[in-house]
Formats: C-alpha cells, sequence, structure tokens
C-alpha cells in the first residue's frame, strides 16, 4: 500500500505562516507522524529527527541553546528545510542520508548511501572499555554490567580488528578508546571503504586504523593475532528483508541482506574466528533480530547474550577459547 505524501500546498502554507525555529521544528514532527514517516536509523523519536533537520540546516550543533529556538528563519533557510522534508517523507530518504551526517560514540560521521547509518549498541560497549574482559587504556577495570564474560588475565587490548566496517565509525571509536592499539577495519565493498576513509581523515585517525578490503578473513594475513574482533556484519535474514520499510530501501543491500535465516557470514566468521584470536582474545558479533537463528542452530554453544543499559539487543560474545572449542561444529555449520 502507497503511504500518503506531502503536498506541495501544504509546504507552502507552512512557509508563508511559520517563522521561528520553534515553529518548522513543531511542523516537522507533526508532519513526520502524520505521514507515518519511520524511525531507527540513528533517531528514537520525531523530535529528534525534526530538529536535526532544522537545526543541520541552519549550522547549529544539534543540543543548541534554547534560547534560540524563537529565531526566525530567512526565506532560503525555510525553503531548505522544507525541500529536506519533502524529501525526507515523500521520497522516505533517511535524515542521515539528507545531511550525511550521524552520530556514534557520541562523535559526527560522514554517511551516504554506500554504508549503512551507524546505530549499533556496540558503542556502549566500547564507551565502558569491553569491560569486564578487558582493561581500559590506562590499563584500569572500568564497571560494566553486560553479561561479558570473565577474564582471568584481562589486559588492554594491542590489536583490534572491526569486520564489515562500513562507515568505519566503530573502527574509528575503538581507535579513541584504546589509542596505543592498532586497528584493522575490513569491508568487502569498495564503495563503503571510500567512506570510511573519509571518516577516518576527518577524526585524524588514518595512521591508527589501517582499511583492507576483504570478504570476511580471506585477505587477512594469517600471521595476524587480535585480542578482540568486533563485527556488525549483515544479518537480516530473506523474511525480516522482504519487509522493510521503505527507509531501508537506501541502505546498501550488500549491508543488510544475510540469506534465508540471516547468519551466512556469521558462520564463516566463526568458522575462522579462532585462527585470529590471541590466546585469551575475545569476539563480539551483532546478529540483531537473527538471535533467534543463533539460539536453534547453536544450542550447544555457551553464547554470551550481552545486556545493554541504553538499548538494543541480539549481540553476543565468545572468547577465543570457546571458538577453539567448537571450531569443528562451526566449520560444519558452514560445510552443511
Amino acid at each position: 500500500m502507497d503511504r500518503p505524501t506531502i503536498s506541495p500546498e501544504h509546504l507552502q502554507e507552512a512557509a508563508e505562516n511559520l517563522s521561528t525555529i520553534r515553529d518548522f521544528i513543531r511542523f516537522g514532527v507533526t508532519a513526520l507522524r502524520q505521514y507515518d514517516a519511520h524511525l531507527g536509523q540513528g533517531t528514537e523519536d520525531y523530535f529528534a529527527e525534526s530538529s536535526a533537520l532544522v537545526l543541520q540546516t541552519l549550522s547549529l550543533d544539534w543540543n543548541a541553546d534554547s534560547e534560540i529556538l524563537d529565531a526566525k528563519l530567512l526565506p532560503s533557510e525555510v525553503a531548505e528545510f522544507l525541500s529536506l522534508l519533502e524529501r525526507r517523507i515523500n521520497e522516505r530518504v533517511p535524515t542521515s542520508y539528507l545531511l550525511n551526517l550521524a552520530y556514534f560514540f557520541g562523535k559526527p560521521f560522514y554517511v551516504d548511501e554506500r554504508v549503512l547509518i551507524p546505530r549499533s549498541p556496540i558503542a556502549e560497549l566500547i564507551e565502558n572499555r569491553f569491560a569486564p574482559y578487558c582493561l581500559d587504556e590506562e590499563g584500569q577495570m572500568r564497571e560494566a554490567n553486560n553479561n561479558l564474560p570473565a577474564n582471568a588475565t584481562p589486559k588492554t587490548p594491542q590489536r583490534i580488528l572491526d569486520m564489515c566496517t562500513g562507515s568505519g565509525c566503530i573502527a574509528i571509536a575503538m581507535a579513541y578508546a584504546f589509542p596505543d592499539a592498532e586497528v584493522d577495519a575490513t569491508d568487502i565493498s569498495k564503495d563503503a571503504l571510500e567512506v570510511a576513509q573519509i571518516n577516518c581523515e576527518h577524526h585524524n585517525k588514518q595512521y591508527q586504523v589501517a582499511l583492507l578490503e576483504s570478504d570476511l578473513f580471506a585477505k587477512i594475513p594469517a600471521e595476524n593475532q587480535y585480542d578482540l574482533i568486533v563485527s556488525n556484519p549483515p544479518y537480516v535474514d530473506a523474511e525480516d528483508m522482504a519487509d522493510l520499510p521503505q527507509e531501508f530501501h537506501h541502505e546498501p543491500e550488500l549491508a543488510l541482506a544475510a540469506g534465508q535465516d540471516g547468519l551466512d557470514l556469521v558462520r564463516k566468521m566463526l568458522a575462522q574466528a579462532a585462527d585470529y584470536l590471541t590466546e585469551d582474545g575475545l569476539i563480539v558479533i551483532e546478529v540483531g533480530n537473527s538471535e533467534w537463528a543463533m539460539k536453534q542452530n547453536f544450542n550447544t554453544v555457551d553464547l554470551h547474550w550481552l545486556k545493554f543499559q541504553k538499548g538494543g539487543s541480539g549481540i553476543f560474545a565468545l572468547t577465543a577459547a570457546q571458538c577453539r572449542q567448537y571450531r569443528d561444529l562451526f566449520i560444519q555449520s558452514v560445510q552443511a
């Protein structure tokens, strides 16, 4: 069924009768709600979406002082905002693509339709420095309640891999969190790596984060051993792909779809993980709505399903010892 669209007359009425930042944020909230814009790609509510569209149009911080809300917009600024709002509603283009901007780990990242919009709960794990399994950059243990496994000999990660890096946001966030670590970031998509390079340079992390075009572990040297492997791979199953709202069709299918049960890439990853983890290494993988398939297919594996204080689910961790223990099972799952 076709979703409703906002008319030129409705937009013209707003242009002629509204004037302040507060007015246009309010109008945006009403329009997004009225025309059934789908959320979930970096923003959590209509107010956040509308505020981002208005404030970014005006080159203002998203957390700008409330005193400016009664400032008036110029006609050219009104036209620019309403044009973005029209595309957001009628073309269902996600706000982050309209603005070429998304926030992750509290930091801004360039995004366009070559990469997935950052929204992973993994940001919270990075904020907590993967405690209690890892020590932070000062060699201290942070407090965290996330169900990560215990580690008898915790240390600060020295070499980290972000697999399926996309925009590079996870790799760059880990470079901030562990400034002395070497961070490798891989992706099968050349287009995605071009965006990741933009972000590495913007954050001045191009000398700490090494980008590599690779289909999972295929081009990673066998001698590379990682204390920490993190991945937010494609994990949307066939049924969910068919039911995705229009907004998600602007994101690259390569970054979303992962076969009938959403685990095509995860199986391959787990089959080789033990070869690339240090003795006490850790792998963390996001599988989202395909959590059910992981539990069904690997019901004999003690997966550590993680908890998040800021919301989120569908992310598990395995120690290097577990990857070695279940290596044959993981290999068989790929061959099945």
